[in-house]
C-alpha cells in the first residue's frame, strides 16, 4: 500500500518532469527526474519508455535503493541505477535531474572540451583543465 508521503513524492516527480518538458530540456522519452524520500529510502522516478507528451502521475515508479520495484508493473527509467548510486554516494541530495538540453547535447556531440570561463570553477590536473561544480 502506498502512503500519502509516497503519493506526494510521485506527484513531485511528475510535476518536475513536466516542467523539464515544458522548458524543452527533454524530448520524446529521453531524460528524467527522480526524488528520494530519505526517511523511507524510496525513490520516485519516471517509467521507462513513456513519452513526455503522454506523461501522467501514474507513469512514476517507486523503487527502493536496491532497485526493487515497489508499485509498478512497468520498468522504471533505464537510468534508475545511476540515480540510485548518486543517492547512495551523496546522502545530502534529494533529487536528480537528467536532461537533454539542445545546446548541451549539441556541444557533447561536437566532442569539444567545455571551456572554463571562471578561475573559481576550474580544476587543474596533469592532463588538463576541467570545469567543476562547487558544492
Amino acid at each position: 500500500m502506498i502512503t500519502n508521503k509516497l503519493k506526494i513524492l510521485k506527484e513531485k516527480v511528475y510535476r518536475a518532469n513536466i516542467k523539464l518538458y515544458k522548458n524543452r530540456l527533454v524530448f520524446g522519452t529521453f531524460g528524467n527526474v527522480s526524488v528520494i524520500g530519505r526517511d523511507s529510502k524510496i525513490v520516485a522516478i519516471k517509467l521507462s519508455g513513456v513519452d513526455y507528451s503522454e506523461l501522467s502521475p501514474k507513469d512514476v515508479a517507486l523503487v527502493d535503493l536496491n532497485g526493487n520495484i515497489i508499485d509498478s508493473n512497468i520498468n522504471p527509467s533505464s537510468d534508475t541505477k545511476t540515480h540510485l548510486e548518486l543517492y547512495k554516494v551523496f546522502g545530502n541530495i534529494g533529487g536528480v535531474a537528467h536532461t537533454y538540453s539542445r545546446y548541451a547535447t549539441a556541444w557533447s556531440q561536437a566532442r569539444k572540451p567545455i571551456p572554463c570561463l571562471e578561475v573559481l570553477l576550474m580544476r587543474i590536473t596533469s592532463t588538463g583543465i576541467y570545469p567543476v561544480l562547487l558544492s
